[in-house]
């Protein structure tokens, strides 16, 4: 991978999946005696990336603590939101700032990731780079979704995402990242979809498609199906 650090999105409340995160964040609930963070972990580390900045908020010490007990030969820094959660945009922003790559990989820990996405990652960073590109989105078509719940986000056209009446693909919880696109926004609360809504006003929010079936912990009822899985 040209990509040398991932980030990882772990500050989150996790109400969905409440009383299970009212003690245990989300990131730190398992599924066949792994947790989601180790699944994520695991990947990157598949993907030959070293460098992991991880951002917490809610109970961070129990992340902390986590991440201190695993043996897994990665560098791992901990980068805390502060004194207010700062959403999706602002905690990728916050860890942005205390590095000094260009490009970067983002990663949500509630997608059940697997070593089967190597190959549409590796696939997707190839045409980031080929295009020089500030943004791209791993999707999957709603059919592969466990939970057949989950509406689309978008649909996928040559490799441009847009948002229509019926839209098919789900975003996955992997996105790669230049730092460009957040340099005119401060250090602040703000959601991806922000930067997101924008490029899809340019036609420059970029997509690519994984084939993989798609697990997601989306609430506590999904939960409960995968357990059983």
């Amino acid at each position: 991978m040209e990509i040398k650090t991932a980030l990882v999105l772990c500050a989150g409340y996790g109400k969905r999946l409440n009383p299970l995160t009212l003690e245990l964040p989300k990131p730190l609930l398992k599924l066949n005696n792994i947790t989601l963070l180790e699944k994520t972990l695991n990947l990157i580390k598949s993907l030959g990336i070293k460098k992991v900045k991880l951002n917490t908020f809610y109970l961070k010490e129990k992340i902390k603590n986590f991440v201190n007990d695993l043996n897994l030969d990665l560098d791992i820094e901990i980068i805390e939101d502060g004194n207010q959660i700062l959403n999706t945009g602002g905690g990728i922003l916050n860890m942005i700032k205390k590095s000094n790559e260009e490009n970067f990989i983002v990663f949500n820990p509630d997608t059940i990731w697997s070593n089967e996405y190597v190959p549409f990652i590796k696939d997707m960073e190839k045409f980031y780079f080929k295009e020089k590109l500030e943004n791209i989105l791993l999707v999957v078509n709603k059919v592969l979704s466990f939970d057949q719940k989950l509406r689309g986000d978008f649909n996928l056209n040559n490799n441009i995402l847009k948002k229509e009446n019926n839209n098919n693909f789900i975003y996955t919880g992997c996105q790669m990242v230049n730092k460009n696109l957040f340099l005119k926004l401060s250090n602040q609360s703000f959601s991806i979809l922000d930067i997101w809504n924008n490029l899809l006003l340019q036609n420059k929010l970029f997509g690519h498609e994984s084939k993989n079936k798609f697990y997601h912990v989306t609430d506590l009822r999904i939960y409960k199906e995968l357990l059983k899985n």
